[in-house]
């Protein structure tokens, strides 16, 4: 039994239609970006399956590269939602740089009497955009799900199945019997259209894990620094102290409050306000490591948890970031403020948290007491003396 290339093409139309307006309603319920992209990815299959209907007619000599351009697009769409999934973005260029080839492949291979045109650099961009998806699938994160591996594989074995094609075309022909019995039209549509399908149901798992995951993100992030919110901060920094002490490491916590920020507020606007907070976080998370905790603690108050980090290093960093505050560009008319700064370092009794946030906020009051913008930092021999200073 040979399959027919046209009917093929129909059902997969067909069904990649039903998929999309699916995709559509979960996008736009959720606004999950890798239903977002998936959505896309279908209409782009969808658009250049039809596209490639209208080979054999009058229109071929615009349709036949309009659909290669189509599907390539539609292919790194699958690769651009799954670097989403990796909290990573693809830049405009990446996407289409592989379609802009194969256009010009296409355009310049006699459309019109060549339903293969650009076939050579189609099937190659294909391969490498599939191949793409399913690397960064298989390097997602874990969750509670492991459906990423399945779709990985599923994108490889697809990956691969393109290469095959690639490869057939390039040693044998589009027109070699090996060709069109695995690797043409049809045999290629139908099974677009099983892993379609199957790749699909998939989707609805990894979407429902990025959304949980935007939801927690928000749950423990401050909506306008982006910095930790206070509860997630002391969580995590708690659970991170005991380990360090566990292991006989210690840490050192900056307390870090905006000099005279209710005078900036006061005449400039709760805007320009906003503005320096987030110029401050900027600051702070450019001039720690990943590893480090940064807080928004209340209001123009922020809180930095710095693992394994001595005195003299928290005091460097706090240095480093009111540096890179006076360097950034400041509104029209607006100063930033100055910073004050309370630090301390966890002492050989193992202080907790609570225990070295007070000694911070003590030293940070000190700060504040000898007239502000400056480093005050409270040594071990210290702690005790200020944390006792600062309860009384």
């Amino acid at each position: 039994m040979v399959l027919d290339p046209f009917s093929v093409r129909v059902a997969l139309g067909v069904v990649t239609v039903t998929l999309f307006v699916l995709f559509c309603a979960s996008f736009h319920r959720t606004r999950s970006p890798y239903a977002g992209w998936w959505s896309m990815a279908l209409l782009e299959f969808m658009l250049g399956n039809a596209a490639f209907l209208l080979n054999g007619s009058a229109h071929q000599q615009w349709a036949n590269p309009l659909g290669n351009v189509l599907v390539v697009a539609g292919a790194f769409s699958v690769w651009a939602g799954a670097l989403t999934l990796r909290d990573r973005k693809a830049a405009p260029w990446q996407l289409a740089i592989a379609p802009g080839i194969t256009a010009v492949a296409s355009v310049l291979d006699s459309p019109a009497s060549n339903v293969w045109s650009g076939g050579f650099v189609y099937l190659a961009m294909m391969t490498t955009g599939i191949a793409l998806a399913a690397w960064d699938l298989w390097f997602i994160k874990p969750t509670h799900s492991q459906v990423h591996k399945a779709l990985s594989l599923a994108a490889g074995l697809l990956a691969t199945y393109y290469l095959g094609r690639w490869a057939v075309y390039a040693l044998e022909g589009p027109a070699s019997e090996t060709f069109r019995t695995y690797f043409g039209p049809a045999p290629s549509g139908l099974v677009s259209m099983v892993l379609l399908v199957t790749v699909s149901f998939s989707m609805t798992a990894l979407t429902s894990d990025q959304l949980i995951k935007g939801l927690r993100e928000r749950a423990t992030r401050d909506h306008l620094t982006g910095l930790l919110n206070r509860g997630a901060f002391l969580d995590l920094a708690t659970t991170e102290l005991n380990r360090l002490h566990s292991t006989g490491s210690g840490a050192a916590i900056v307390l870090a409050d905006l000099d005279h920020f209710k005078a900036v507020n006061d005449q400039h606007g709760h805007g320009a306000g906003d503005v320096a907070l987030k110029a401050f976080a900027a600051a702070c998370a450019a001039s720690v490591r990943s590893t480090d905790l940064i807080g928004r603690y209340g209001g123009e108050e922020f809180v930095l948890f710095l693992p394994g980090a001595t005195q003299e290093r928290a005091e460097d960093i706090a240095a480093e970031i009111s540096r890179r505050m006076a360097a950034m560009t400041e509104p029209e008319g607006v100063s930033f403020p100055t910073i004050s700064y309370g630090v301390t370092s966890s002492i050989p009794a193992a202080a907790d948290l609570t225990f070295m946030i007070e000694v911070a906020d003590a030293a940070l009051y000190s700060a504040k007491a000898q007239g502000r913008n400056r480093i005050v930092g409270a040594d071990r021999l210290e702690a005790a003396t200020i944390a006792d200073e600062a309860r009384s």
